[in-house]
């Protein structure tokens, strides 16, 4: 059964058929900061479920961009470097440097990974949505981010399409999204309302119901919200809001370590 276990920020571990996948890999511990560029770091406030020892074999890596709280220096250093690691263009660069088989996509770009099993071939491709990290001056002091949706097949049929929205914030792009991609399964919304420099560059618990309302998804997974001190919109506010624009039955909670059904 395809499913997601929530390891902590934006960090998951998803099964979709025989295919495992993990997001966005954040493993420090409780304590430690993240540095977020520019000089600017923050204190993890929670343990993540997860390290890397207890990963099972990867097919992929998903990142949405090259951040401290996505992408640590724990991940670098333990990390195995056979599976590919999908992300940006700029982030594909510098972890080549690292030695990770990194993939860079530029947006509506995918790339397709192949399996032979009973049923047929199956495939699994993850297609560069667009992102918007920041805008005005701070846009440009944050590295590019992206969105991925991640389309799993069986036979040639679709299985099941799941949207990480990477950390964007609402707007005009994900209307284009939902054009392109009007049958979302899951969405898996990195939240937060994260503030840096008195903006906020990711998701609050408004956004996270526009959100909703633009793309659609039959399920949303919220995660990254309360793991950083600079997260400052909790999970409550989103749910509580999500209930009262009807979108209630389609938010599904998961706690670190837990496994849901996708």
């Amino acid at each position: 059964m395809d499913n997601l276990t929530f390891v902590g920020t934006a960090t998951t571990l998803l099964r979709l058929g025989s295919f495992t996948v993990l997001t966005d890999p954040n493993f420090l511990h409780r304590g430690q900061r993240a540095y977020l560029g520019k000089g600017l770091w923050s204190k993890r406030l929670t343990e993540p479920s997860m390290q890397p020892g207890d990963l099972p074999p990867l097919d992929a890596i998903v990142l949405s961009h090259l951040h401290g709280d996505h992408f640590d220096r724990i991940a670098r250093r333990e990390l195995v470097r056979e599976q590919p690691v999908i992300t940006t263009t700029k982030a594909a660069a510098k972890l080549r440097t690292w030695d990770f088989d990194a993939h860079g996509l530029e947006t509506w770009e995918s790339e397709t990974l192949t399996k032979t099993g009973e049923a047929g071939p199956e495939t699994l491709s993850v297609e560069s949505l667009p992102g918007i990290h920041a805008r005005g001056v701070m846009g440009a002091l944050l590295p590019p981010v992206m969105g991925s949706l991640l389309t799993h097949r069986v036979g040639g049929a679709v299985a099941r399409r799941v949207y990480l929205s990477g950390d964007t914030l609402t707007g005009d792009h994900l209307d284009e999204i939902a054009r392109r991609h009007p049958e979302i399964d899951v969405a898996v919304v990195h939240l937060g309302g994260t503030r840096v420099l008195l903006h906020t560059v990711t998701m609050d618990d408004v956004q996270g119901v526009d959100f909703l309302r633009r793309v659609q998804p039959t399920k949303a997974v919220p995660v990254h919200y309360d793991d950083y001190g600079v997260f400052r919109s909790p999970l409550s506010a989103f749910t509580r809001r999500a209930r009262e624009a009807g979108f209630g039955d389609r938010v599904q909670t998961v706690q670190r370590g837990e496994t849901v059904l996708l």
